[in-house]
């Protein structure tokens, strides 16, 4: 069995395609298996990271906003795009897959798009409830499109190829009791928050996490765990100090969180931005959010992304442009004096999951090519 997995851009587009990878593996373990990707991407990294065979293409996103400078890049990354195309049949053809895979990012389209022309069987899957440019154009073309939810499907025009399947992770996330959890993080017992917002969006909410933090200060017996960021160190000392908050043993502040399952499993209510996998995740755990989706996240897909969790009952939405810390603290203050309703969300983000989701993105796969396995 021979697989080509093209995947790139975000960790969002990357993780599920390695999910993917590392099911048929285990299904077959002499299946051979090659990624393809942007050159100097995270995608370059993470897949030799996990030792899967690497292919890199020049690849360039297009720019929406339509400057001179900006017109320069878009005739650059058209220019990839072309080069992409041929050097796609080229690889297609002396690896002579069975089956091509797209997760997202740029390098799918190229790849699936010369797959299709040569009778390999295509699928490509979306992980955003918005479908990017890429999925959308290939919707048309590919065998099969597995799809994070049925609000993916929606926003498609060519429905007939299309099967919810969810977002695949890597591994099962290993649940705890809250108790236990907050134990391992050597925590106190009492309402526990995390929050956090990515090494590119952790600002904004870290400034209005500070006017939370001295609330939970006031109020005593509140823990609470938050990653400000690569870059959001000296910003979010300085804030703790100019509000008076001092260390204690229920708060933790940390420039990111390693340990990301162990605290969801502590934790009551989540607040962060809306990529997809973190809402993944949120799912497989059962944990209710407070959402701030990301403004410049491509095409604004991570509002989509919070919307579909929102109009569930999984999750508040707010939007970026109206976060400050007075609107943060008035919907935490409101989820902590009605426990009933934080609970009645973490069970609305618990049937938003699909437990099964990586064996029905490679059985829908599989069944591309039952003739040839």
């Amino acid at each position: 069995m021979r697989v080509i997995l093209a995947a790139g851009g975000t960790a969002g587009h990357i993780n599920p395609a390695l999910a993917i990878a590392d099911k048929i593996k285990q299904l077959f373990p002499d299946a051979v298996i090659k990624f393809v990707g942007a050159q100097g991407g995270m995608e370059e990294r993470l897949v030799k990271k996990a030792g899967y065979d690497f292919t890199a293409f020049k690849m360039a996103g297009l720019q929406r906003k339509l400057t001179p400078q900006n017109i320069k890049r878009n005739i650059q990354a058209v220019h990839y795009y072309i080069t992409a195309r041929g050097d796609a049949h080229k690889l297609l053809k002396e690896f002579a897959p069975d089956v091509a895979i797209g997760t997202g990012g740029y390098v799918c389209a190229p790849v699936l798009t010369a797959a299709a022309k040569m009778g390999i069987k295509t699928a490509v899957h979306e992980s955003n409830s918005l479908p990017g440019i890429t999925t959308t154009m290939l919707s048309k073309h590919v065998d099969k499109v597995l799809a994070a939810n049925e609000d993916v499907i929606a926003h498609l025009s060519h429905k007939d190829n299309c099967v919810v399947t969810g977002n695949p992770l890597r591994s099962n996330i290993p649940i705890e009791e809250r108790s236990a959890a907050r134990k391992h993080l050597g925590l106190p017992d009492g309402m526990t928050i995390v929050s956090f917002g990515g090494s590119l969006g952790a600002n904004k909410i870290s400034e209005s996490v500070v006017g939370l933090l001295k609330w939970e200060q006031e109020t005593g017996g509140i823990n609470h765990i938050h990653s400000f960021g690569g870059n959001g160190r000296d910003m979010f000392d300085g804030l703790l100090k100019n509000n008076g908050i001092e260390p204690n043993e229920r708060f933790r502040f940390r420039e990111y969180i390693d340990n990301m399952y162990t605290c969801l499993s502590a934790a009551d209510l989540v607040i962060s931005r809306a990529g997809a996998m973190t809402l993944t995740e949120l799912k497989a755990a059962g944990r209710p959010a407070i959402l701030i989706p990301f403004p410049q996240a491509a095409e604004n897909h991570q509002y989509y992304n919070a919307l579909t969790m929102s109009k569930n009952g999984a999750a508040i939405l707010i939007e970026d442009k109206d976060l400050s810390a007075e609107r943060l603290l008035t919907e935490v203050k409101a989820l902590y004096n009605d426990r009933e309703r934080l609970a009645a969300m973490g069970e609305a983000s618990a049937k938003l999951n699909i437990p099964n989701s990586t064996d029905l993105v490679v059985g829908n796969i599989l069944d591309l090519i039952k003739d040839k396995i």
